[in-house]
């Protein structure tokens, strides 16, 4: 009897690094699983992208690419309504994974999404749920936020591409503005004192 086999979705290598070596180590199948139209611009989109082709082939991972870097179509749905841009997002590569995995045959699909602390972790499970019962595949739930700490010092330690926003302009300039803000001296100090 075959064991089932996983098709995790990958937004990154640090993302994966711990979940999957958690999973190996359960003695879990699985192929990785590369679409991320969500992430701009050009330059990260290559650099994680590339990351993950070298972390994939290091440790023997099967890697399967939708290779396409989406940023007129990701504009184009949420420049309209950008505070919920990451329901499109979400559901967007939810919607490639399980589709895919449905196709080619896997047990279920998973996203590495579940590992970071910073996405919204219900709306990502409630998403994919849906998919799972669109195209008649299991999802595989786990809840690797526990793993995150573990993650970056694996990833650290692998020398892998480690990211500072999730993916698209938006969050890049909301990360980027927070760290201005911070780091900017206080204005009208009281020079009574």
């Amino acid at each position: 009897m075959l064991k089932p086999k996983i098709l995790l979705h990958c937004c990154c290598a640090p993302c994966l690094i711990a979940p999957y070596y958690k999973l190996r180590a359960e003695g879990k199948e699985l192929s990785v699983f590369w679409f991320n139209p969500n992430i701009h611009p050009l330059g990260e989109y290559i650099k994680r992208r590339n990351t993950l082709r070298d972390f994939a082939a290091k440790e023997n991972i099967d890697l399967i690419e939708e290779d396409e870097y989406g940023l007129v179509n990701f504009l184009q749905a949420t420049l309209k309504n950008i505070e919920n841009r990451c329901l499109y997002c979400y559901e967007t590569r939810l919607n490639a994974v399980a589709k895919t995995a449905k196709e080619l045959g896997f047990s279920s699909f998973s996203t590495t999404m579940l590992y970071s602390k910073y996405q919204k972790h219900e709306l990502i499970v409630d998403i994919a749920l849906k998919m799972s019962a669109k195209y008649g595949i299991d999802f595989f739930y786990e809840d690797w936020r526990s793993l995150w700490w573990e993650g970056r010092k694996l990833a650290k330690e692998a020398g892998l591409y480690r990211q500072q926003y999730c993916g698209c302009i938006f969050s890049e300039e909301e990360r980027y503005r927070e760290q201005i803000q911070r780091d900017r001296p206080k204005e009208n100090k009281d020079l009574s004192n």
